[in-house]
Order: C-alpha cells, then structure tokens, then sequence
C-alpha cells in the first residue's frame, strides 16, 4: 500500500500519540529518507539535520553497511534471550569491545534497550550494590536542576524540570537536586566561582542528607536537555574527590555524551574523572537499532554478582541483532575517524557560529564541546534575561520551515548536535539558516516576516 503525503498525515493524526505535541497541533513532518546529513519527508521536500535525530545520529543516515550486517545477523540469530546462563557471540563481542574501549576499571557491561531503560538499572545498581554491602540506609539519589534521565519513574525523578514530574507524582522518594553548572548563569552563584560554590553546595546537602544515607550521584557529563551546559574543566574532578571521601557512588548518564559526541569514545575522558557507572545509548548504534549498555567497574559488579546475582533484566538485554548493529556502527566510528572529527567539525560549526551570530543582540553566548553545541537566546545581552519565546512561532519551528535546517529548542537555547560526519560546507548552511531567521528576531521574541 502506498500512501500519499495527505494521507499520511491524516493517518498520523489519527491515530498516533507523539511525545510533547498537543492534539490541535495540525502540522507533521513526515520522513521517508535519509543520506548523510539529509532528509527527505513524504513531499519530497530535503533537510539538513542538525540534530542527529535526537542527539544520536553519529555515522549519519542510510548507512548500508549497518543495514547488511542487521540482515545478515536476523538470518542467521535474530533473538535469544540473555537472561540466566544463556549468552550470543555478538554481545559477547561487543561487551569486550566497551570493556576495552572504556577507562578502567569499567570491565563489566550491562545491556539494555535504550537511555531511560539504563538510568533505572544505573539507579537500581546503586542501591543494591549498598544494600548487599550492609549499608541499608544508602537510599537517597543526589542529581542536579535541568537534568534529564529519561522517563522511568527512577530516571525520571532524579530528571530536575518540573514538567516532566507534574501530574505523574508522587515521583520516586530520596531524590535531591542540586544547582547546575551554568557559567554562563552567574546569578545561581551568588558572585561564587561556580565550581567553589557548587561544591560547597554538594558538601552541605551531602551533610544535610547524612553521608551514610545516600548510594549516588547521577549526571550527565554535559547537560544536554538543559541546553548544552559545559562545566568548568574542574567541576567533575572535585566532585568526584567529595564522593569519594563519602563513599557514594557516582553515575556518568553519557546517553548523549557518549560515542564520540564530544570527540572521546566517552565524555569521562574529557573530564579526566572515572565514575562507578556509566549509561549509554544512542550512538552505540547512530539510532539504526535501540540498544543502551551500562559500562560497571569491577568493585560494583563484584558486589552485584554475588549470590543470586543482580536480580532485574530486559527481554532485549544483550539483543544479537542491536549489538551486531552496535559493533559495525564502532567500526565505521574508528575507521573513519570520527572521534577527531567531531573535534575539528565541532570547531568550525562553532567559529561559523560565531562569525554568523556574534553581533545579534540576541545570542548571548556560544558554547560547545565537539558535536554538542548551544546558542543561548537573551533579551538583553548585559542582563542576560532569556529571550521570551513566542509557543506559535518559535526560532526551531521558523528556522525548519524557512531554511530546512533543523535544529532544537531546549532552554532557551537553540542546540545543535550533527551527525560527526557532517561537512564543511554543511557547517555554513546550518549557520546561514539560523543567521537568516535570528537576525529578524526581536527582543520581545517576535520573528518579523521574511
């Protein structure tokens, strides 16, 4: 059956319910294609997508080399399951693969479906590696305002914006959020050098909690959702030295960071900090098969296997055909060398950025770190105050429709996170369309007509 573009629309309409779009919104954007860096919707009209989809899109679209190897693998094992002694060659393979990829100890791999699915077992772990260790009051999550951890009930009560814990409470117990590294944002720090006060703060909410109370600390490396929040370079390193005095746990949600994102197979290699845990997703395949692996030190896991073992699991742990997918995507990601290319990308997407935006009164700052990048939109450059945002026609929506590039609103900010892959010249055109858009934004967050 071959519909057309009308009709599926209609159909969409219908009957599926998308995350975060109301019931009266009436526009869809249907794709049916994918190259490179480029879409195609069901009318035959192209994109440039500066997304990576969502975040994850490392060796771009249509890849018929991870298309083979998920053929050949369903021919031959599509599903076993993974649960009490049964294994397959290929998560095997690819558990081995992460484990040397990884910075020590982080030996042991649990695998899953996806991010949200991975903060719950990361969460899970955390409070059953204290409790099988005696240390039963270890109940307490220690995360940070403008996270995101997914959707789960876990993940998503340690996630620290109000939206997505209003109308679902009571959100899970034992959960306190911290303030951000936002440096951009000197009024959280009350004039402070943000690390020191971060700190102190960490200190004072560890001391209020009761150190012997609380089994970890959860966050991304960079706040992504948040709107791609760099901290200073000695934000995780102290915060990893307060942890460890207390013997809490810290988790690296590198569902985003992860996979060459910001130019290391891990953002923890950024830092210079090794944390207990970490939780990946998306780019461990480019988003071709849902697969997420938890990345577990050997003091954890030793502690998790004894007895009658970690006793929680996924029916796709461990699936032969997404870890197949996964370890041909780490192929291409090696061989085409795109860890230093998201480097050297990630700089001029940045320095076009710059050249482009710099003298609007509207961007108040640039930031980014390989393939993680934000435009952060103000009203006023010398106050800072967020440009205020228009639900009907924002900067994203105007951009996309005008330009075809598509990019992403998150706090205030407009955050771009390309497939590693992307060109030069493609590097220009994002810039360009959102030169062409933000240059007619005013700061009341008006878009005048074209």
């Amino acid at each position: 059956m071959t519909l057309d573009a009308a009709d599926l629309v209609r159909r969409d309409r219908a009957h599926i319910i998308h995350p975060y779009l109301p019931g009266s919104a009436t526009e869809r954007v249907v794709m049916t294609e994918g190259s490179g860096c480029r879409l195609t919707d069901a009318e035959g009209r192209s994109y440039l997508d500066a997304t990576g989809g969502l975040w994850l899109a490392q060796v771009g679209h249509g890849r018929s080399e991870l298309a083979d190897v998920a053929h050949e693998q369903m021919t031959k094992l599509e599903y076993f399951t993974s649960f009490w002694e049964f294994s397959n060659d290929r998560a095997i393979e690819l558990a081995t693969r992460l484990a040397a990829l990884a910075p020590d100890p982080l030996n042991h791999v649990y695998f899953t479906s996806g991010g949200s699915e991975g903060n719950e077992a990361a969460i899970k772990m955390a409070r059953y590696y204290h409790h099988r260790r005696g240390d039963t009051d270890r109940t307490w999550i220690l995360a940070r305002s403008k996270a995101y951890h997914g959707i789960g009930y876990g993940g998503g009560s340690a996630t620290g914006f109000p939206l997505y814990h209003e109308g679902f409470a009571p959100m899970m117990p034992h959960v306190s959020h911290l303030t951000p590294p936002w440096p951009y944002r000197t009024e959280l720090y009350d004039g402070q050098d943000p690390t020191d006060f971060l700190i102190r703060e960490l200190e004072e909410r560890i001391a209020e909690i009761g150190p012997g109370n609380i089994a970890a600390m959860i966050g991304e490396p960079i706040m992504g959702v948040g709107g791609m929040l760099v901290p200073p370079d000695d934000y995780w390193p102290r915060v990893r030295e307060v942890l460890d005095r207390h013997g809490i746990l810290l988790v690296f949600d590198e569902v985003v960071t992860a996979y060459g994102r910001m130019g290391e197979w891990f953002g923890a290699q950024h830092f210079g900090v090794t944390p207990d845990i970490i939780v990946t997703a998306k780019g461990i395949t480019s988003g071709y098969v849902p697969l997420g692996a938890l990345l577990v030190g050997d003091h954890v896991a030793e502690v998790l296997l004894r007895d009658h073992g970690f006793p929680m699991g996924y029916t796709y742990n461990g699936h032969p055909v997404a870890t197949a997918v996964a370890l041909a995507n780490l192929d291409l990601i090696e061989k085409e060398g795109l860890l230093a290319r998201a480097k050297t990308i990630g700089a001029s997407l940045h320095a076009e950025l710059d050249a482009q935006l710099g003298d609007l009164d509207i961007v108040g700052e640039i930031r980014s770190v390989g393939m993680m990048l934000a435009v952060e939109l103000v009203a006023d450059r010398a106050t800072r105050t967020p440009l205020p945002l228009n639900p009907d026609r924002m900067p994203h929506d105007v951009i996309r429709r005008e330009t075809g590039v598509i990019v992403r609103d998150s706090a205030h900010s407009l955050v771009l996170s390309p497939p590693l892959i992307m060109t030069e010249t493609e590097t220009k055109e994002v810039a360009s369309a959102l030169r062409a858009v933000l240059a007619r934004t005013e700061p009341t967050g008006e878009i005048r007509p074209a």
